[in-house]
């Protein structure tokens, strides 16, 4: 016969399951056990340390204000961070970095400006692509 020992501070009737969350760029699931009462905004402070112990790249960072949480099967809102991660029925999510605000590129560029380097090197993709492509149709 087994006997079940419950932490102090763990409430004893609410569940436990396990989450996967996927960081987007990183390498593969952080993946740990959860009570379903707790807040998404604590599920977030905790997969940022386990992250930031396994010296994952990309670099996160220990701000909880900096990320967002998505529910992959559940629309494309993040999810609130006062909410209980037990309530959306899931057990899969995606970590990502909240856009940073920056000012939109320029779409015309006037005499007096230079070009941006993301739009030389878009130009030079397009270029090297359909040299590449007139290549492989021309030769026989």
């Amino acid at each position: 016969m087994r006997l079940i020992r419950h932490n102090k501070n763990q409430d004893v009737n609410s569940e436990r399951f396990l989450i996967s969350i996927n960081v987007l760029g990183s390498g593969g699931p952080i993946r740990f056990v959860v009570n379903e009462t707790k807040l998404v905004t604590e599920v977030i402070n905790t997969t940022l340390k386990l992250y930031a112990r396994e010296e994952r790249l990309p670099v996160l960072g220990n701000d909880s204000n900096g990320v967002n949480l998505y529910c992959t099967h559940a629309g494309s809102d993040a999810l609130s961070p006062w909410d209980a991660i037990g309530s959306h029925g899931a057990r899969n999510f995606m970590l990502c970095k909240k856009p940073e605000n920056s000012t939109p590129a320029p779409t015309c560029i006037s005499e007096n400006e230079t070009p941006s380097l993301s739009s030389i090197v878009n130009w030079s993709m397009k270029g090297w692509l359909s040299k590449s492509l007139k290549l492989k149709i021309s030769s026989p």
